[in-house]
């Protein structure tokens, strides 16, 4: 699709710059993607955002799933972010501050856009938020490989990307074009996450591998980047995302929270070393509030 502002999607500014203009107080920001929906992504980057913060950490979640964007709901973020002198303040659920296009757009409102209008919304996301200081930005990515994925590694320079997969072949496949996108753009591949990895009886204890075994790790074994864990299919989780209140924090010493503890510590000693940093300025951008009003118009005089 042809970009339509002056080609800003082909031509990235410096990433360092982009990075000091847009979000100076943010030392890493991880992208939390998957090659195909349904596998539990929000799901991960949710609880991942969540392991994170009961570390120590300060941490953001940017839900930039323009088309589904359900993290308030799953994250327990539920008032609307405030506005000070033009800039947006945060949501705030369990000491993580959370930003998603749901809480702009009516819950039953489809979003109807082209790639320029995710770029600029995107942009938006990052320019006019009050971030503040954090030591981790999680970016919960549409599934796939399109404008968000591309806007996201032109715009800031990612400090790397989580994959979520679950340990079918038909997953697998769409998982490997996704990590090959963010080589193509520099990103450095943090790791494959297992979702839906096996699934425990609560009555008989059996294992069942209901989606196969051992996907994610042959699929990280064959592109060369770590196994992240294993995360099971259990109704606490899927629950905790229904009411609000992740895993992580509604039953903080279960096997299922000390998974991704174990995955978030995981990511934070790949992110040791990195160090985020350079100067630079973002050329000017339609707001936010514009570009909400052409949701009503999707089919305007704007294509």
């Amino acid at each position: 699709m042809a970009d339509q502002q002056g080609g800003q999607q082909d031509q990235a500014p410096p990433r360092g710059q982009a990075q000091d203009s847009l979000i100076p107080g943010v030392r890493h920001v991880v992208a939390i993607s998957s090659g195909k929906g349904g596998v539990g992504k929000s799901t991960v980057a949710v609880n991942l955002a969540m392991a994170l913060h009961v570390s120590g950490a300060r941490v953001g979640l940017m839900d930039a799933d323009v088309y589904g964007p359900n993290v308030p709901m799953m994250i327990g973020a539920h008032k609307a972010p405030e506005q000070k002198d033009g800039k947006i303040i945060p949501a705030d659920a369990h000491g993580v501050k959370v930003v998603s296009m749901g809480y702009f757009v009516p819950e039953e409102t489809a979003v109807v856009w082209r790639g320029p209008m995710i770029h600029t919304a995107i942009q938006q996301f990052f320019r006019d938020v009050l971030w503040g200081e954090l030591d981790y930005l999680l970016i919960d990515l549409p599934p796939g490989t399109g404008d968000a994925q591309l806007t996201i590694s032109q715009l800031i320079p990612l400090a790397g990307a989580v994959t979520v997969t679950t340990p079918q072949e038909v997953a697998l496949h769409d998982v490997r074009k996704g990590m090959m996108m963010f080589q193509k753009v520099n990103v450095p591949l943090l790791g494959i996450v297992e979702n839906m990895s096996y699934f425990v009886c609560g009555h008989c204890s059996e294992r069942t591998e209901i989606f196969s075994h051992g996907g994610g790790e042959r699929a990280a074994e064959k592109l060369g980047v770590p196994f992240l864990g294993r995360i099971p299919i259990d109704p606490v989780i899927r629950s905790g995302g229904d009411e609000g209140i992740p895993i992580v924090i509604g039953d903080p010493s279960s096997p299922l929270a000390a998974a991704f503890k174990e995955i978030a510590a995981k990511v934070t000693a790949r992110l040791g070393g990195q160090d985020d940093a350079s100067g630079g300025e973002s050329p000017p951008r339609p707001s936010l509030s514009s570009m909400l009003k052409k949701i009503k118009n999707p089919l305007g005089t704007n294509s």
